[in-house]
């Protein structure tokens, strides 16, 4: 269990690191292609390559999201059938849940690394500086990789321990912790005050 617990607090930490990533990198796709449009529309020179650099990067950034949102679990759920399951019950739904997920995502990473070497074998190159894009593409298909990391880490979880889908909503807080002390805080009574 203390392997499993300081595996836990690395992909926490893991997750934070590629979020501080993703966010900056939203920043500069944010800020290409606001400086490609003025510079398009206002003096007649679009910056070179924008368009396929902001693309290539919006995958990249979807794409490692996407494997730590494979940990956390904190993708928008609808679980309106699972909340009228017993606890077990509704654990195991969520580990089938997550082995389902996991076969996708393995089905997503083979797929993208045939698109991958497409792109190398092909010689594929972005529009105006004929710059190759497979480096960017292998990129996005290293964050599925690690997507199906992340997502059997998860389903380990899922099945060693009696950690949910919800044990992750506060991303500030160590793993587990915050499920622990929201099933130790007393709850308010009706005339109690809520802190």
């Amino acid at each position: 269990m203390r392997v499993l617990h300081h595996c836990l607090r690395y992909l926490e930490a893991f997750s934070r690191k590629v979020e501080m990533v993703s966010a900056i990198l939203l920043a500069v796709i944010t800020l290409l292609v606001l400086a490609s449009a003025i510079g398009r529309y206002l003096f007649a020179w679009p910056i070179p390559d924008a368009f396929d650099f902001s693309r290539l990067f919006l995958g990249v950034v979807i794409m490692w999201g996407f494997a730590c949102v494979g940990y956390r679990g904190s993708h928008i759920k609808v679980d309106l059938f699972a909340l009228m399951l017993p606890a077990c019950v509704r654990r195991w739904t969520d580990f089938c849940a997550w082995l389902v997920l996991l076969g996708f995502t393995g089905l997503l990473c083979w797929k993208m690394l045939a698109r991958v070497t497409s792109a190398y074998n092909s010689g594929e190159t972005t529009f105006d500086l004929q710059l190759p894009v497979w480096p960017v593409m292998a990129l996005i298909w290293l964050g599925v990789a690690v997507g199906i990391l992340t997502i059997l880490a998860r389903a380990l979880m899922i099945a060693l321990t009696d950690a949910g889908l919800d044990d992750f909503e506060p991303a500030e807080s160590e793993p587990h912790i915050a499920s622990e002390q929201h099933k130790s805080k007393p709850s308010a009574g009706l005339g109690g005050t809520d802190d």
